[in-house]
C-alpha cells in the first residue's frame, strides 16, 4: 500500500486524521520523529522472547530444561524458578507446562486469531504500520487486523472498562514517544511464556529511532503488583521490512491447525 493510498485510507476510513504531525495545539514545539516506514512497515528483529537488561528483575526466559529448538519442533517453555513470578502465576504456567509436556500445543494469539495485549503483540510476527496524527498514533499489525490507538496529550479515562488492548496514551519527549498503558483484561498474556497478568497490569513504552533511523526500539517496563514481585524492563528492536505491506487475514483455513476456541457458525446465514 502507497503512501498516498494510505492517505486516502486515513481520508475516508477514519483510521487517522494525517500521516504528519502538523501544528495543533497539543503538538510539541520541536518536531516529532517519523515512524513511518513506507510500504514495507517494521518488522521485528530478534528472538521472539524478551531480553533482560541489566539492573532490572528479569522477565520470564526458556526454561533450561525444555531447550527451544524451532517453532513447531520444540515449544516456548517459561523458567518457573523466576524469582520475580507470584506463586499463583507459577502454578497456573506450570500446569500449562505440564500439558504441553503431554502433547498440548502451546498456545500463541497468532494461531488462534486473538489480540495479542500489550507488551506481546510486538514480538515477531506480521510488519507493524505506524501512523501519526496530531491526536493519536495509530499502530497496525499486518496479521489479524490488529489495531491499536495511542491517544496524546490526554490523561486516562476516569472511569475505565479493561479490553484486550486496555488504553494507551501518549507524549513525545523531544525523540521519543513515550507510551502509558493500562486496562488491559486478563484474556491475553504477557509473553511468549503465556505468563498471566491481572488488571493492574500497567506497560510504559518509550518508542525511538537507532542507527540513523534505520531501526525502531521500544524499551519497555512492564508492573503488575499482583503478578510480578517487582517492576521489569526489557526492549524490543524492529529494522524496516523488505516486501510490501500487504492484507493478511488470520482467520481462514486456520481452524484445523490449533483448536484454540476459532469461532464457528453454527448454522449457514445464507
Amino acid at each position: 500500500m502507497s503512501r498516498s493510498a494510505l492517505s486516502r485510507l486515513c481520508l475516508t476510513g477514519g483510521i487517522c486524521a494525517s500521516l504528519a504531525l502538523m501544528g495543533g495545539a497539543n503538538a510539541q514545539s520541536a518536531s516529532p520523529p517519523d515512524f513511518f516506514a513506507g510500504d514495507v512497515g517494521w518488522v521485528h528483529a530478534g528472538a521472539a522472547t524478551f531480553p533482560p537488561v541489566q539492573g532490572s528483575a528479569s522477565p520470564v526466559v526458556q526454561d533450561p530444561g525444555h531447550p527451544f529448538i524451532s517453532q513447531g519442533a520444540s515449544w516456548r517453555i517459561g523458567d518457573l524458578s523466576n524469582p520475580n513470578l507470584k506463586p499463583w502465576v507459577k502454578e497456573v504456567m506450570k500446569k500449562d507446562n505440564d500439558e504441553i509436556d503431554h502433547g498440548k500445543i502451546a498456545f500463541q494469539a497468532r494461531s488462534s486469531c486473538l489480540p495479542s495485549g500489550i507488551p506481546n503483540l510486538y514480538l515477531p510476527g506480521n510488519p507493524l504500520l505506524i501512523l501519526q496524527a496530531p491526536k493519536e498514533v495509530v499502530m497496525i499489525k499486518q496479521g489479524g487486523q490488529e489495531v491499536r490507538h495511542v491517544y496524546l496529550n490526554v490523561p486516562h479515562s476516569a472511569n475505565l472498562k479493561p479490553s484486550w488492548y486496555g488504553e494507551s496514551v501518549g507524549h513525545y519527549e523531544g525523540d521519543t514517544l513515550v507510551v502509558d498503558t493500562i486496562g488491559q483484561n486478563t484474556k491475553t498474556v504477557v509473553d511468549a511464556y503465556r505468563t498471566p497478568h491481572t488488571e493492574k497490569l500497567h506497560v510504559v513504552e518509550r518508542w525511538h529511532l537507532i542507527d540513523g533511523g534505520k531501526g525502531l526500539e521500544v524499551n519497555i517496563t512492564v508492573d503488575d503488583p499482583d503478578t510480578f514481585n517487582r517492576p521489569w524492563s526489557t526492549y524490543v528492536r524492529h529494522v524496516r521490512g523488505r516486501e510490501p505491506y500487504l492484507e493478511d487475514i488470520c482467520a481462514e483455513n486456520n481452524l484445523h491447525l490449533f483448536d484454540y476456541h476459532m469461532p464457528v457458525a453454527e448454522k449457514l446465514d445464507f
